[in-house]
Formats: C-alpha cells, sequence, structure tokens
C-alpha cells in the first residue's frame, strides 16, 4: 500500500471517534445502530483494526456523513473552467476543454465575413456546429447553407469548408472538433409516422 493510501487510513480511527462523540454517542449505542460489535468499533477508532468499506458504510449512515468525510478524502477541484478568448480567423473562440487530445470543444463568436473573399479549406478532421444565436453561412463543397439558432451542422473536414455570419450581429456557435474519425453523433426523436384513414 502506498504512504498516501496509508495516510488516510491511519486517520479513519480519530474521526470516528471525534464524529460519535460529537454526536455524545457511546460505543454500545453505536454498536446497537449500526450492528458492528463494540470491540470492531473499539478497534477501528483506535486504529487497531483496519477499516474496510463493510465496516464505514454502516457508520456513515449512522453519523450522517458522506463516506468521504470519514476516510478524509481530498476535497474535489473546483470543477469550473474559465477559459481566456482566443483570436483565429477573425473569430473569437473560447476553449471549453481543457485536455489535450480527444475531441475539443469552443464557444465561438463568428463575425459576418464575404465568403467572396475567403476560400473554402479543408484538412483532417470531423467538426460539430451548434448555432445558438444569430445565422451562420456554411460553404461546404457544393453546399451553401444558412443555419439559424438552434441547427446543426456536421462534417468531414476534408470537404473543403468556410463559414461566417448572414448579418452584421455575429454568430454565436459552440464548435466541437475532433481528429478524424471522432464523429459527434446527433440523436434526435423521430417523426412520429402519419397515420392513413
Amino acid at each position: 500500500m502506498d504512504d498516501d493510501a496509508e495516510a488516510v487510513l491511519s486517520g479513519v480511527g480519530a474521526r470516528l471517534r471525534a464524529l460519535r462523540q460529537t454526536r455524545g454517542l457511546t460505543l454500545a449505542e453505536l454498536s446497537a445502530t449500526t450492528g458492528t460489535s463494540v470491540s470492531t468499533l473499539s478497534r477501528l477508532e483506535s486504529g487497531q483494526r483496519r477499516p474496510t468499506l463493510e465496516l464505514l458504510l454502516p457508520l456513515s449512515r449512522a453519523h450522517a456523513v458522506p463516506l468521504d468525510a470519514l476516510v478524509g478524502a481530498p476535497p474535489v477541484e473546483d470543477p469550473r473552467f474559465r477559459p481566456q478568448p482566443v483570436e483565429r480567423n477573425g473569430m473569437t473562440l473560447w476553449p471549453l476543454t481543457r485536455r489535450p487530445g480527444g475531441p475539443q470543444a469552443y464557444r465561438a463568436i463568428i463575425p459576418r465575413r464575404d465568403a467572396a473573399e475567403q476560400e473554402q479549406r479543408s484538412h483532417e478532421g470531423y467538426e460539430w456546429l451548434y448555432v445558438l444565436s444569430g445565422q451562420l453561412r456554411l460553404l461546404l463543397g457544393e453546399h451553401d447553407l444558412v443555419l439559424a439558432a438552434g441547427e446543426v451542422a456536421e462534417f468531414d473536414t476534408r470537404v473543403p469548408h468556410w463559414f461566417g455570419a448572414t448579418a452584421d450581429e455575429p454568430a454565436e456557435v459552440l464548435m466541437l472538433f475532433g481528429s478524424q474519425g471522432e464523429r459527434m453523433h446527433v440523436r434526435a426523436r423521430p417523426k412520429a409516422k402519419s397515420r392513413t384513414s
């Protein structure tokens, strides 16, 4: 067992004793509640008995605390991510993923751009666009599409493509990009079949 695990387990007994004493319970009362013998509880609190999940779960319920509180697990890291915007090809991008590799997510503000001045480009990968607000013009191979808020496009980026807002106000878009083969799948409820009389 590594030193970190040993340190966590060695502190369990003291936490169990402190919890019991704070609640004003005797070992006998806690034994009646948990079904664990007084001698086992005493040895757990003194560190003479190694804590197991089988012993800690009823104690967690009896003390009405999460299991993490009994073992002294470190607090969970703050999951909030505060991305810094990046300017790229006239767009403002906020990266929404921190992990390198795998699909990357971005919130993008895409200004109006003149398609005549922009050439369609292609590169390895797969892209998924979800329009949050505004309208986005997407040139994809032979297709010339306008996506409104709530619409989604998914395409292989080896197909030549270009996109920009259609109006003076920019389009706000959620973008997912993955390397070739990492397709994002949009699932929609199937249309109800029409009844014929």
